[in-house]
């Protein structure tokens, strides 16, 4: 008994240190974004500032057209988050569900595309959507989530792969095709594995800077990372400014991940099983 409160007290004691660790750079960038410039200089730093600016949110907004940038933002992250969810959904649904010649060379050689780095794809890719006429339009960040992503695949094909084939034999039986079996049947029990993906794709899209930098020219295009990027001159970089939109930024996520969490946490495929 005595044994399992000491463990219980060790288990919280580094889970609060954790949390700690891991929530001081947004409570770091929360109180530079409300410091005055005055106090922002000082050296050593203050952990509490003396005086809240609550209007430094505001001047930084303001300074540049971020109502625009955030529009696109959304955009290009709502968008992109569906069209990644939904098609690698249906190409793990293949995958699992589907014995066809090749299905495991085909997986490898899929899985193998994780290994290429971005910096390699991104001339090859640039010349091809400047011969469709993309550049500087938000195409390139939208169209390819449509094709899948091999993580996402990947993740939700290991769970398909769980579930036991009586279930589209029964629906197959009841004269279901397959795409009632997978939008009816296996898309309800993807749905922690469709959060998950959506969130963690969202976190990628939402912060994507090289993205934008290397597909945008024109400024009515920019999305929040590249508009951030703008606080930082030649000289001299607008801190108080920067953090603000950085907390700011954040905001989407953190809700995002509240309130998706339940779904993550609450995977009970047996439910479906027992009924």
């Amino acid at each position: 008994m005595v044994k399992s409160k000491v463990s219980k007290v060790a288990t919280y004691s580094i889970l609060v240190i954790l949390s700690i660790a891991f929530l001081f750079p947004l409570f770091w960038a929360f109180i530079t974004a409300v410091k005055s410039p005055g106090e922002l200089a000082k050296y050593p730093p203050t952990f509490f500032p003396k005086e809240i600016h609550w209007e430094n949110f505001a001047k930084a907004w303001n300074s540049q057209p971020f109502t625009k940038y955030l529009i696109n933002s959304v955009i290009v992250t709502v968008l992109a988050v569906i069209g990644m969810t939904f098609s690698s959904a249906l190409v793990a649904y293949g995958f699992a569900r589907f014995e066809f010649k090749g299905n495991k060379i085909m997986f490898t050689l899929l899985l193998s595309t994780m290994m290429i780095p971005w910096d390699v794809l991104v001339i090859p890719l640039y010349m091809q959507y400047n011969f469709f006429g993309w550049l500087n339009t938000l195409k390139p960040l939208i169209v390819p989530a449509y094709f899948g992503g091999a993580f996402y695949i990947f993740l939700m094909r290991q769970f398909l792969k769980t579930i036991p084939k009586d279930f589209e034999e029964a629906a197959l039986i009841d004269g279901a095709n397959h795409i009632q079996i997978f939008t009816r049947i296996f898309l309800p029990l993807l749905k922690p594995q469709l959060v998950l993906s959506a969130i963690m794709y969202m976190i990628v899209v939402w912060n994507d800077y090289l993205g934008p930098l290397v597909y945008i020219s024109s400024s009515e295009k920019f999305t929040l990372p590249i508009g951030l990027s703008l606080f930082k001159g030649a000289y001299t970089t607008d801190f108080t400014s920067l953090m603000a939109i950085t907390v700011i930024m954040t905001i989407p996520t953190i809700i995002a991940f509240f309130i998706g969490q339940k779904h993550i946490l609450n995977n009970n495929v047996s439910a479906g099983i027992k009924g």
